[in-house]
C-alpha cells in the first residue's frame, strides 16, 4: 500500500464507514461529571469508548477495514503491529469475518493486552519495542505468506472508521460544543476526528500528546513529519509514529496539539477513575491532563473529549 498518496478520506468516507460497521460496534455513551466540571472550570462531555467492543475505539477503524474487503483478501491472511488495542480489534473483526489473524507486537506491551489479543484467536509475534522492529516483522510476514496488512493508523478505511466516534458525538451532545479533544500517537483518531468535525460543524479540534512522545507535536509546529522518534510515556497507546496520511489530515484540520507531562497523566486517570467512575487507560487521560496544565484557554468553554479505552492491567496501576 501506498503511504505516500494524498489523503482521501472525506465525511464521505465516514459516513459510509458509519453505515458499514453500525450493525458491530457499541453507539458508545456520553459521559459528563458535575464535580468534575467544577474542578477543571469547563463543561466536559466524555464520548466513552473504553465502553467499545474490544475496550477501545480501535474497534471502529479495524472493523470498517475488514469489512471493507473482499474474501480472497481476507482468506489470504491478515497481519498488522500494535501495543494491543489495534491488534485486538483486528483479531476480532477478523473473526467476525473467519479470516486468519496474525498480530506483532512489542515485547514491552501490557500483558493484558498481548492476553487480549490471543483471546480473540490471533497468532502474535513479540519484537523489540520500536518502530523499524515492528514494520520490519510486519514486512517479512508479508514476505513470507502474502498476508494483508491492516495498518493501525496509517490507512484511509482505518482513518474513516476512527472518525465515527465523532460522528456520532456530534449527535448525541445536545448542545454546540467549543472544542473537541482527542489524544494522538499513530494519528487515525486524532486525523478522522479532525476531518469530521470541520466537515460539519464550527468547532476546534485539538490533540493531546506527552512530553515524552511529542512527535506528532514536533511535526505540527515545524510543519515536517518526524519518521523516527523513540517515546518514553506511560501512555503506551501512544508510542506509535504519526502516520503520513495523518499527518496530513491533522496539518490541514487540527487547530492545535497540546502537550502534558507524565504527573499530569497521572493525576488526570485518577481523576477519571474516581469522579465518572470508570476504568481508563493512561492515553485517555492525556486530554485532560493538557487541560488541566494549560488551563486559561479552556475555562468556561464547552469541550468534548474522546475517552479512547479501557484496557489497563490492574495490577500495575501508577498509584
Amino acid at each position: 500500500m501506498d503511504y505516500t498518496a494524498s489523503m482521501d478520506v472525506t465525511i464521505n468516507e465516514i459516513r459510509q464507514a458509519h453505515r458499514r460497521i453500525s450493525p458491530y460496534v457499541h453507539r458508545t455513551p456520553i459521559l459528563e461529571s458535575r464535580a468534575l466540571n467544577r474542578i477543571i472550570g469547563c463543561e466536559l462531555f466524555f464520548k466513552a469508548e473504553n465502553f467499545q467492543k474490544t475496550g477501545a475505539f480501535k474497534a471502529r477503524g479495524a472493523c470498517n477495514a475488514v469489512f471493507s474487503m473482499d474474501e480472497s483478501s481476507l482468506q489470504n491472511g491478515l497481519v498488522t503491529h500494535s501495543s494491543g488495542n489495534h491488534g485486538a480489534a483486528l483479531a476480532w473483526a477478523a473473526a467476525l469475518r473467519g479470516a486468519p489473524c496474525t498480530v506483532v507486537m512489542p515485547d514491552n506491551a501490557p500483558q493484558v493486552k498481548i492476553a487480549a489479543v490471543a483471546s480473540y484467536g490471533a497468532t502474535i509475534s513479540l519484537c523489540e519495542p520500536n518502530m523499524a522492529a515492528r514494520e520490519g516483522a510486519v514486512s517479512r510476514l508479508i514476505e513470507h505468506h502474502n498476508y494483508n496488512l491492516v495498518h493501525p493508523y496509517d490507512e484511509d478505511m482505518v482513518i474513516a472508521g476512527q472518525g465515527t466516534a465523532t460522528m456520532e458525538l456530534l449527535e448525541q451532545v445536545d448542545k454546540p460544543v467549543d472544542i473537541i479533544m482527542a489524544p494522538v500517537g499513530g494519528g487515525g483518531l486524532l486525523g478522522g476526528t479532525a476531518i469530521c468535525a470541520k466537515s460539519t460543524g464550527d468547532v476546534n479540534v485539538i490533540g493531546a500528546e506527552p512530553e515524552g512522545a511529542k512527535d506528532a507535536w514536533l511535526g505540527f509546529k515545524t510543519g515536517e513529519r518526524l519518521a523516527v522518534y523513540n517515546p518514553n510515556t506511560i501512555a503506551d497507546g501512544l508510542r506509535a509514529t504519526l502516520g503520513e496520511r495523518n499527518f496530513v489530515a491533522i496539518s490541514e484540520n487540527v487547530d492545535d496539539i497540546l502537550l502534558c507531562s507524565e504527573e499530569a497523566i497521572i493525576e488526570a486517570m485518577r481523576l477519571i477513575w474516581t469522579r465518572l467512575k470508570v476504568i481508563v487507560e493512561p492515553s485517555c487521560a492525556v486530554p485532560l491532563a493538557a487541560i488541566m496544565e494549560q488551563p486559561e484557554q479552556f475555562q468556561g468553554k464547552r469541550i468534548a473529549i474522546i475517552l479512547t479505552g479501557g484496557n489497563v492491567d490492574l495490577d500495575t496501576l501508577p498509584w
